[in-house]
């Protein structure tokens, strides 16, 4: 069974809309399953306010593997309350730019009230769907996600959509979670699951293949435990965090591919 791409939306933004107004990340089951404070180095949540720091819905970060540099363009999707781009527009400076999209408004709300009260003027967030991205053609240097691609019912779409905005050999940096061998019948018919980051895990082959037919080159996948740390094997059938690269190269992606 395929999840209705309709409500797989409305399911997700529901639950991360309560999350934004309540103030709350982390409840039982969801894909955050270790707070902001383990995720990422202490040195650098310290920089924000507590509030911010301490709002993380992810599963890793991404920002330790992007090897941002000054001057730089990043888009974040899924950017929830802007932790990430907040964290990414200190490091590319005043001369660099942030982009954060994501589809649900009260998010879109409190990562603008927060970027406001901090006076952060490089980092903006725009409203929108990653299959349809609100952004220009190779406009991108760095493309910044954090356990958001698996909440997407097209993923390979969302590849496709990376790839567009990316400028030529430019790069993307993951944290998603994904699955070792097929993810079982019960939650990818559970739409719930998919809200708790579980249902919609694609398999690393599939995401492997789904990338490259979008054009992407140099891809790497590596499976972490919750707390960060790479891991020598990848789990096999359950869902995992999981850390990815590649780099956008030339090949035109086939538009009617279809990820499982």
């Amino acid at each position: 069974m395929t999840q209705n791409p309709d409500t797989v939306h409305e399911t997700v933004r529901e639950r991360y809309a309560a999350k934004a107004k309540s103030g709350s990340c982390c409840d039982s089951g969801d894909c955050c399953q270790t707070s902001g404070n383990q995720l990422y180095p202490k040195e650098l949540l310290d920089t924000l306010p507590d509030d911010i720091s301490d709002f993380s819905l992810g599963c890793g970060n991404p920002i330790a593997i992007a090897g941002l540099n000054e001057g730089e363009t990043v888009l974040d999707l899924g950017s929830g309350g802007g932790l990430d781009c907040f964290l990414a527009a200190k490091q590319v400076g005043e001369t660099g730019h942030v982009i954060g999209v994501d589809m649900t408004p009260e998010m879109i709300e409190r990562a603008r009230a927060s970027a406001s009260r901090m006076n952060m003027t490089n980092v903006e967030f725009r409203q929108g769907y990653l299959e349809e991205l609100p952004v220009e053609d190779n406009s991108i240097d760095v493309v910044i996600s954090n356990c958001v691609i698996n909440l997407t019912p097209d993923k390979f779409k969302v590849f496709v959509e990376i790839h567009r905005v990316l400028k030529p050999g430019k790069r993307v940096a993951i944290s998603d979670v994904v699955s070792n061998g097929p993810v079982p019948k019960a939650l990818k018919e559970n739409v719930e699951a998919w809200g708790d980051c579980l249902g919609g895990a694609l398999e690393v082959k599939e995401y492997t293949r789904g990338l490259q037919e979008a054009g992407f080159e140099n891809i790497k996948i590596e499976p972490k435990d919750a707390g960060g740390t790479i891991l020598s094997k990848m789990p096999f059938g359950v869902p995992f965090p999981a850390l990815i690269t590649a780099t956008k190269g030339n090949v035109v992606a086939k538009l009617d591919h279809r990820l499982q």
